[in-house]
């Protein structure tokens, strides 16, 4: 299969089927679904013992990171982590129309396999938002759903349509994004979402000035914080704090959480107005 040629400039919201407006009719007042809160290892981690690795509170328990907006036109997906499929059937979510990617990194995209029921429902290929670096990172680690050759039958490989995105603002599923360049340590540029007064900014430890202007205004802000010690590549819960106070919005909350944070002890020492976000969290979409 071969990649539309969408540029920033002229790419295209994708096709609704007849299907998929019944499907995502269910949505009913937009919102947005947490279906995971944790760092690339989860939480609990394996072979860990600690206080917060072996927990009965279930707002320890911490898969994969990744989101649903869930919108007036279908069902919005951020990043495809290895937890996906358990995921979508915990918050019976039965539809993904099309998915954002923030970056390439393996704990954001290893559950992309499990969108292949998806385009039976749609009747087209899921449309998969990414830069150029994060397709070609997407094309090397499932190759075989693009190899030229007659499958076997329907649904053998999964079906995927690319659209390329760059820094500026484009429709999808009837509402516009803005992205949010950001750093992820030295090495990586990843990408924040703005849709309205919502931002989700995950994987980062760097938000430069011309992207902080991009958070301006915003309502409900969803920032990385990993633990309370300095990382390389993710903001601790005290640099996080800093970058909230700048940003001010109304409430924010933390995610990519590693099991260093206690959920309830946590929580209570943050500002009134931040709290810890969880798997399964729902909040309503201005």
């Amino acid at each position: 299969m071969n990649a539309p040629d969408q540029t920033a400039s002229n790419r295209k919201p994708a096709p609704t089927s007849k299907n998929d407006r019944s499907v995502a009719g269910q949505a009913g007042v937009p919102e947005v679904v947490f279906l995971g809160t944790g760092t690339s290892v989860g939480v609990p981690a394996i072979g860990c013992d600690c206080s917060v690795c072996t927990s009965d509170d279930p707002k320890n328990s911490r898969t994969r990171c990744a989101i649903v907006l869930r919108l007036a036109q279908g069902n919005l997906l951020i990043d495809t982590p290895p937890d996906l499929r358990l995921q979508l059937l915990r918050e019976k979510i039965p539809l993904i129309h099309s998915v954002l990617f923030t970056h390439e990194h393996a704990d954001h995209l290893f559950g992309l396999d499990d969108l292949r029921l998806f385009p039976f429902r749609l009747g087209h290929a899921v449309p998969l938002y990414c830069q150029s670096h994060v397709e070609a990172r997407i094309r090397h680690s499932f190759d075989y759903a693009f190899i030229d050759r007659e499958p076997t039958h329907p649904g053998a490989t999964p079906q995927f349509e690319f659209v390329t995105i760059d820094e500026a603002a484009f429709q999808v599923l009837g509402v516009e994004v803005l992205p949010i360049p950001m750093k992820h340590g030295p090495h990586f540029d990843v990408l924040g979402f703005r849709i309205g007064g919502f931002a989700y900014c995950t994987d980062t430890n760097f938000i430069p000035d011309a992207s902080m202007e991009r958070l301006q205004g915003v309502d409900t802000f969803i920032l990385d914080s990993l633990r309370y010690r300095p990382h390389p590549t993710h903001y601790c819960v005290e640099e996080a704090l800093k970058i909230i106070e700048q940003v001010r919005p109304r409430v924010a909350y933390l995610t990519h959480i590693s099991h260093d944070l206690d959920h309830g002890p946590a929580e209570s020492i943050l500002p009134e107005h931040v709290h810890l976000a969880y798997d399964g969290l729902r909040l309503p979409l201005e």
